[in-house]
């Protein structure tokens, strides 16, 4: 007997692929603004393309803490969706709300003080002044932050990317000539060259007319009215309800941490390579830069699957949650290999988009074969972990995340990359050394976080077919 046309690969990836690309078209705008801030930089000066470097870094360790713990959000949401319960999945926004503006606060404090980040790099006195003047203008950036990651994750929830897509490309358009005008500087109108400074002020703005689009059209978007997350024509914000925020919380902070073992088990590289000198670090941010671009696909296909997989999980249905699962895992990896082998084969043309300067280029170039190989890798841990998300896992992500990226490739790329023994071949010293560690832990990482999807996925549709005997899972 053939399978029902919903269960195939096609209908699941045809599925997975309309939520996915405006979700990956959205994060690439949003990519785009540390993109062409690193284009602009890098032909403006090396020091400030260092700075930058270890500026991101910064930013990127703080508010990707606070955005885990606000992404807790979707996979609730999610499931009061799939279940038809929309003034709950509606609190739920408001909670969001509340935990975003807290978590905001010490936040845009230790952007605007960000010395321990400092000392740890060990950036000389010229790069550190020109690190905290950006930090200082991400400080003012980081709330509105915060609050779009609330809009973002209660639309791609409730199946609704457009809306955030189409935001998230305004502000793109906005910060293009702003970072051209503020980083270079406009001499026919007195405006000074600002430099990497320059794109922090940048990114503030666009971010804040992101918060102001998303609130009009929350407010006037008819689409809403079914959550009642706003009286008619008014929008004000709900009292805290503990309970909620707590439920939010049990779920977000080992997402939060999870995320913030991740992201610093790659964002502290900048920090450690930086004390190699401008020129390593330099290529370390075009290669990490293309990273990024990179993970976009498996990052949207990942997310796309979570938001279906939790919508069926609260709908009680078994089989297409676990159908969904491998279907998103399958596709990821075999989209995240196409673009591997294309950086591959593209690699010289790409970094010179980057850099005229050969000596960067070089030092880029000699990582990407690292590149290619732990982009695949990161498909598939990816697309595990935001499985487990949907069933509201997430301690497991951060303890495999602790030992593989910190203890494997933080503590391995340090013992490579300043051997002190003498043991370490020369093509693994230095970068290249953080980047061969960077990708065995994600190997590990991947391995231990599929092997606990295909448990939890097991172990669910099992439940569920003893709990109704002689129904589908």
């Amino acid at each position: 007997m053939s399978r029902p046309p919903d269960a195939t690969f096609a209908a699941s990836a045809r599925g997975i692929a309309q939520l996915a690309w405006p979700v990956l078209v959205g994060q690439l705008a949003v990519l785009a603004f540390s993109t062409i801030d690193t284009v602009l930089v890098a032909r403006y000066a090396a020091v400030d393309l260092a700075a930058l470097a270890i500026g991101v870094a910064v930013f990127v360790t703080v508010f990707t803490g606070a955005m885990g713990v606000i992404l807790a959000l979707g996979p609730i949401v999610a499931q009061h969706f799939g279940g038809g319960r929309w003034h709950e999945a509606g609190a739920m926004l408001h909670q969001g709300v509340w935990v975003a503006l807290v978590l905001a606060v010490p936040g845009a404090l230790l952007l605007a003080h960000p010395a321990p980040f400092l000392w740890l790099a060990r950036a000389s006195p010229e790069v550190s002044t020109k690190v905290q003047d950006y930090t200082l203008a991400l400080a003012f950036s980081l709330p509105a932050s915060c609050l779009f990651t609330v809009w973002r994750a209660f639309n791609t929830a409730v199946s609704r990317p457009k809306a955030v897509m189409a935001i998230q490309i305004g502000a793109l358009l906005l910060k293009i000539p702003l970072s051209v005008l503020l980083i270079q500087g406009a001499p026919v109108v007195g405006l000074p060259a600002f430099g990497v400074p320059g794109a922090g002020i940048a990114t503030a703005v666009a971010m804040w007319s992101q918060v102001l689009v998303a609130a009009w059209v929350l407010r006037s978007d008819p689409f809403y009215s079914r959550f009642a997350v706003v009286a008619p024509g008014k929008l004000r914000l709900r009292r805290p309800d503990l309970a909620r925020i707590r439920e939010l919380l049990a779920l977000g902070l080992p997402m939060g941490g999870a995320i913030v073992v991740e992201v610093t088990g790659f964002g502290f590289m900048a920090f450690f390579i930086a004390r190699l000198g401008t020129l390593p670090v330099a290529g370390h941010q075009i290669a990490s830069n293309l990273l990024g671009i990179l993970f976009m696909m498996p990052l949207a296909l990942s997310n796309a699957t979570s938001t279906l997989v939790g919508q069926r999980i609260g709908a009680g249905d078994g089989a297409s949650a676990e159908r969904l699962a491998w279907h998103g895992l399958a596709l990821a990896t075999m989209a995240s290999t196409v673009l591997a082998l294309l950086l591959w084969l593209l690699r010289g043309p790409v970094v010179a988009i980057y850099t005229p300067d050969p000596a960067v280029a070089a030092a880029a170039l000699a990582l990407l074969g690292w590149v290619a190989v732990l982009h695949v890798l990161d498909a598939v841990q990816t697309v595990a972990q935001f499985v487990l998300r949907a069933f509201k896992i997430a301690f497991v992500s951060m303890a495999i995340y602790t030992v593989a990226l910190w203890g494997v490739g933080l503590g391995g790329g340090y013992l490579l990359a300043f051997d002190a023994t003498g043991l370490v071949p020369q093509a693994l010293r230095g970068a290249a050394g953080y980047w061969a560690a960077a990708t065995v832990g994600l190997a590990v990482a991947a391995v231990a976080l599929l092997a606990c999807m295909t448990w939890v996925l097991r172990r669910y549709t099992r439940s569920l077919a003893q709990a109704s005997p002689g129904q589908p899972a």
